[in-house]
């Protein structure tokens, strides 16, 4: 369905948030499906990993078609899940090399090798059944010389609080299953174990507590040796207490030459190269721009060596709210800018004279593209989209609401935070010229993640039907430095808070939203912020949490080892746990709740979003709770996407809209209310 928008005078009055839109719960639960990667094999064919909603949130490989008119094709079989849960938020889930395919199972967190194009070959385990997925592998590389894969390994067996992480390597001789072997141990974290073209050195990262990746890291270079272990190391970056930086990403050219990215300096994530003679490091460019993002997940590729050309890097880096997609020359200390349409840009992967480039804007969902680039490699010469997460998505364009980035004052004289403002957009309906919108605000998670302002059609569903939204980057965020994301430290739960109530109050001054019609919702570190908000606040008038934290103190003491130091590092003292605990001061709430939360959710325990409806509803307050069987922290299954935006619709039309959804949503009970 699609429609042309009408002039002012032909369009249907009728209240904010009670217009009908096409764009259906069942469309966005239908279009929710999210990439895990992409690689290149040696013949040049594009892989890439997606989840899918329809199938209960299954991971599967999936091979491009080998000509434009054939469907691509999955390679993962239908009894498999292609997921790690290393570090509980997983990522680096699979690796090409040659006519082989090896990746992490979901059910199990065995790492198993299936040939590609053999569909009568099953997969095979490389590593040994521990009973249960007790060990986790990710972000691995084939190293040819030995024939093994190199790979992180995460050994739950003791506890995840107590889970030990080393660089290990897998037979590829799948004749006898053998434990992994271990080449880097120590330390408490490992990421990015990469080899040179020679298989004769290996780079990767790593950190300790009390830091996460974007805090302090290391680079290091192991030397080796002929009979496959490392013999000596050298730290590249991160050595030097004088110099705050977290080096990432380490990748060598064709040539042996290390690349790599780190925020020495500038406090900006830029692209560096490590002169190995001198043990040296030097700035590829520098621009206060991020040219990464934080490693939440394993196997992020912010940029690539272009193949047959080692002096040139294709990058993507973002700058105020906007991404590009550039080319470095590293001789001349140039940057050339690639013109595109997206405005958010992600892994890019080298190919046969292209780019395959994970992109998305405020009109195309997340695609991966193919760019084929001019002889000098300055010019695109072709953009052919080959992979969208939703195909159908443009004949649904009339509706869309664009955002506006906008800055805005926080209540810190001269500090300023960002937001995506989407404002209500209908082609078929209008308002009363004096009645202002319904504001939805959602604080993202993390904390340290980015509103990135590109098409979800989850926002669409809200802003077609007459809602406001606002997507804020409140100081903690990624995307504008370091300086910027460690506003945020020992400050959780103030700076947050008050950036999203400056944004909502901005935005009220602004004329662009109804005061009496704020609301707020948030997923995981965002529910913290959104429950945060409705506890010490009065700004909002109702609130959504979906798999939220409740009780800081209670997930402190039950989260993983990856984040166990995070929670001091964003709160702070054993009296700033109490006194920013919405648990503790459920007297405060003052308004309408709805929370949402997976039973199998390993982050942040169901017990939290139970404690914390039992104190509003012995309060009094109108409140519901949703539970969902087999959901772990985000939900990936498509009935339970669709059903979470329908009754949070629902429950802020009921509560404070002061209209009627022209959906014929069934609301669930509300507590104190029906």
């Amino acid at each position: 369905m699609s429609a042309s928008s009408l002039p002012p005078h032909q369009k249907r009055t009728a209240p904010y948030g009670s217009w009908s839109s096409p764009i259906t719960s069942d469309v966005v639960s239908g279009a929710g499906k999210t990439l895990g990667g992409t690689a290149v094999d040696s013949l040049g064919r594009l892989f890439w990993l997606e989840s899918r909603p329809t199938e209960s949130g299954r991971s599967v490989i999936v091979k491009a078609s080998d000509a434009d008119e054939d469907e691509a094709t999955d390679v993962t079989p239908k009894e498999f899940s292609v997921r790690t849960v290393a570090n509980e938020y997983g990522g680096g889930d699979f690796c090409i090399s040659g006519d082989t395919v090896i990746y992490s199972n979901y059910e199990d967190q065995r790492l198993y090798k299936q040939f590609i194009d053999s569909r009568e070959s099953p997969p095979v385990a490389l590593t040994p059944d521990f009973g249960g997925p007790l060990i986790g592998f990710a972000d691995g590389v084939v190293d040819k010389r030995f024939d093994r894969y190199i790979t992180i390994r995460e050994d739950r067996r003791e506890s995840c609080s107590k889970s030990v992480t080393t660089i290990v390597s897998v037979e590829l001789n799948d004749s006898i299953i053998q434990d992994p072997k271990v080449l880097v141990s120590g330390n408490d974290f490992y990421a990015f174990p990469r080899l040179d073209p020679e298989g004769k050195k290996m780079a990767w990262i790593e950190w300790s507590h009390p830091n996460m990746p974007w805090d302090r890291s290391q680079l290091w270079v192991g030397y080796i040796s002929d009979n496959g272990d490392i013999y000596k190391r050298v730290c590249v970056a991160g050595a030097d207490p004088s110099i705050i930086e977290s080096p990432t990403e380490p990748k060598w050219s064709s040539e042996g030459e290390l690349f790599f990215v780190t925020d020495r300096n500038l406090g900006f994530w830029n692209i560096h190269r490590w002169v190995e003679s001198d043990n040296k490091v030097l700035p590829v460019y520098s621009l206060e721009a991020e040219f990464t993002r934080p490693a939440w997940v394993y196997g992020i590729n912010s940029y690539d060596i272009i193949n047959d050309k080692s002096n040139l890097v294709a990058c993507s880096y973002r700058q105020k709210g906007k991404s590009y997609l550039g080319i470095l020359d590293k001789n001349k200390n140039t940057l050339s800018i690639l013109e595109t349409p997206f405005t958010d840009l992600r892994n890019i992967t080298s190919g046969v004279n292209c780019l395959y480039v994970e992109g998305a804007s405020s009109v195309h969902p997340l695609s991966i593209v193919k760019l084929t680039l001019d002889d000098q490699a300055t010019r695109v010469v072709d953009f052919k989209i080959v992979w969208s997460s939703s195909p159908t998505s443009s004949k649904y364009e009339s509706y869309f609401s664009s955002p506006e980035f906008i800055e805005f004052p926080t209540e810190v004289p001269g500090e300023n935070a960002y937001a995506y403002y989407y404002p209500p957009t209908n082609p078929m309906y209008q308002a009363n010229q004096d009645e202002r919108p319904p504001l939805l605000l959602d604080s993202h998670g993390g904390p340290t993640d980015e509103a990135r302002g590109i098409l979800n059609l989850s926002i669409q569903f809200w802003t077609s039907r007459g809602w406001a939204y606002v997507d804020v980057n409140y100081g903690g965020s990624s995307g504008y430095g370091r300086q910027f994301r460690e506003r945020l430290l020992k400050k959780w739960g103030i700076v947050d808070v008050d950036d999203c109530r400056s944004c909502a109050n901005y935005l009220v001054n602004c004329g662009k939203a109804d005061d009496e019609r704020l609301c707020i919702t948030g997923c995981s570190a965002g529910g913290y912020t959104t429950l945060s908000a409705l506890a010490f606040k009065k700004t909002f008038k109702a609130g959504a949490s979906l798999f939220g934290v409740a009780d800081v103190k209670l997930l402190k003491e039950q989260i993983t080892k990856f984040e166990s130091c995070y929670i001091d590092n964003l709160v702070g003292s054993e009296r700033d746990f109490i006194e920013r605990n919405p648990i503790n001061h459920a007297d405060q709430f003052s308004c309408p709740i709805i929370l949402f939360q997976g039973l199998d959710d390993m982050i942040v325990n169901p017990e939290q979003a139970r404690k914390i409806y039992k104190a509003l509803k012995s309060k009094g307050l109108p409140v519901a709770l949703v539970e969902y069987e087999g959901e772990q922290h985000g939900f990936r299954m498509a009935e339970n996407i669709k059903f979470t935006l329908e009754q949070q619709m629902v429950f802020f039309a009921r509560l404070v809209g002061h209209f009627k959804v022209a959906d014929e949503f069934t609301p669930i009970k509300i507590d104190n209310f029906d």
